[in-house]
This record gives structure tokens, C-alpha cells and sequence, in this order.
């Protein structure tokens, strides 16, 4: 699933593409838009939350809206040129394009794709914990919400959108290596619960602004991550195995060595 720096990204694409610009066309492949035509409206700002994008539209003499969408597992948006081939993925996954008088935005394979007056995102939105990449970053609030659910795990907690939005597998993964914390650690037996949020929002800020996600600071393939994607490779600090789970629906890595079972089960 795409990390919150990867959805920043995106909107920076959608935003480059669209921004300032008024519509010329719009082609929506979803039963529930089927017959929306923007055609006139004028984007007004690209923005994410957590992983949620948010295209806002205006038009004068009418309420503004809001183009909502979510990348999921497999989404994505791809700019072009009029006229240039759409290649970024097959033509039936595209959901959705729209067109400029200089450019097309074209969303592939999205999700919970809806639009609504821009005053209701907080309906689609307002659950989620402060954006690690937002504005509104917060880790105070983080904290506050993550300690709601003290038997929760470390991994769990940081995975819920609704403590902090932005986080997933990837970085859940890489900060609970470099903080040594094992996986399945309740919260409450997590002592630095301030010290892993303010982890989590650096490695996901430091990627920003770029498509090769690295949290060891090296670009080079394999060596991007610690522990994520590695299992049974040698550990980067203590040359252990990689180990590999299931965990909550999702998998872990996680290094036995560096990061073991200190809570006593």
C-alpha cells in the first residue's frame, strides 16, 4: 500500500498538471460518476491527507467541490500531454481523466473515488490522526491517540490511520527497527512513545519529494531498508537472519536480535 509520502507525491503530480487550470473535459469510468462532467470547473489545489487525495474544484456561481480518492494498494494518477499515448497502466483500469488545455490527468485503478462539496471532507477525512506530512502534524495528538488502545501493539497502533495518517507497512517496519522495538510490544510497555512517533514522521518526510523511498539513506537497490523486504537476508547491524510474519492481516520484519521480546511472555 502506498506510504503518505508516496500520496504526497502524487498530489504534487496531479497538482503540477492541473492547478490554476480550468477543465476542457472529464471521463469518468465509474457507474457511480458515469454521467459527471466537470467541464468548466476550475482546479483549484491538489492536496493529500494521509493517503487520501483531494482535488478541489471551483466554478463561480456554484458551491466548490471536492474530487476524493485513495490509492490503495494498486493506485495510481499519471500526467501527459494532449494528445500523448496514456501508458501508465492497462485502459480498463483507468477511472478517471481529466483534461486541460495543456495537459491530462489520468487516475488508474483508484478507490472510494467520489465527489462531494468541498465543505463535507471531513466526512471522508475528519477520522484520521494528524497528517505526518500535513499542517497539522501533531505528535502530542499521536501520542494521545495511540495510548487510547494500550494493549494494542507498537505495530497495530502505528499501521491506524486514525492515531497518525501516513504510516504504512514500510516505515511501520523501518521504525520500530531503528527504535528496537519488536513488533508485537503492547503500547503500553513501550517507554518512548513520543521518541517512535517523531521517527516515524522523519523517515516519512525525508522521502518526500522523491519515488525511491530509502530509510538507510542509500539510493542503491537493496539497500534502501533495513529490514522491510528483506526476510532472511542478513541483518545491516548484527548480520542475524531477517525474520518475517504474519501480522493483523498485514506481515512484519523485523530483526529476533535487534529488536527481542522484552515484555516478559
Amino acid at each position: 500500500m502506498p506510504e503518505g509520502d508516496t500520496v504526497w507525491n502524487t498530489a504534487r503530480v496531479v497538482e503540477k498538471a492541473l492547478a490554476g487550470e480550468v477543465l476542457t473535459g472529464s471521463d469518468f469510468r465509474v457507474p457511480q460518476l458515469a454521467t459527471t462532467d466537470l467541464t468548466g470547473w476550475t482546479v483549484a489545489e491538489s492536496a493529500s491527507r494521509g493517503k487520501h487525495l483531494l482535488l478541489r474544484l471551483t466554478r463561480e456561481g456554484r458551491e466548490p467541490h471536492t474530487l476524493h480518492s485513495h490509492l490503495r494498494m494498486e493506485g495510481a494518477w499519471r500526467a501527459y500531454t494532449p494528445g500523448e499515448r496514456w501508458t501508465g497502466r492497462p485502459a480498463h483500469l483507468i477511472r478517471v481523466a481529466l483534461k486541460t488545455a495543456r495537459s491530462v490527468a489520468v487516475g488508474y485503478h483508484l478507490h472510494e473515488l467520489a465527489l462531494i462539496p468541498t465543505a463535507d471532507e471531513e466526512k471522508l477525512v475528519g477520522h484520521l490522526g494528524p497528517d505526518l506530512l500535513g499542517a497539522d502534524w501533531d505528535p502530542a495528538e499521536a501520542v494521545r491517540r495511540i495510548s487510547g488502545k494500550p494493549s494494542a501493539s507498537i505495530a497495530e497502533a502505528l499501521l491506524d490511520q486514525r492515531n497518525l495518517a501516513g504510516v504504512g507497512n514500510l516505515y511501520k517496519a523501518e521504525t520500530l527497527f531503528l527504535r528496537g522495538l519488536w513488533p508485537w510490544t503492547p503500547v503500553e510497555k513501550v517507554k518512548d512513545l513520543m521518541g517512535t512517533v517523531v521517527l516515524a514522521q522523519k523517515l516519512v518526510a525525508s522521502n518526500r519529494g522523491r519515488w525511491t523511498q530509502t530509510t538507510t539513506g542509500s539510493l542503491r537497490r537493496g539497500q534502501t531498508s533495513y529490514v522491510y523486504g528483506r526476510r532472511a537476508q542478513p541483518c545491516r547491524r548484527c548480520a542475524g537472519p531477517i525474520q518475517k510474519a504474519e501480522q493483523d492481516d498485514r506481515v512484519t520484519y523485523w530483526c529476533p536480535r535487534c529488536q527481542p521480546d522484552r515484555t516478559g511472555s
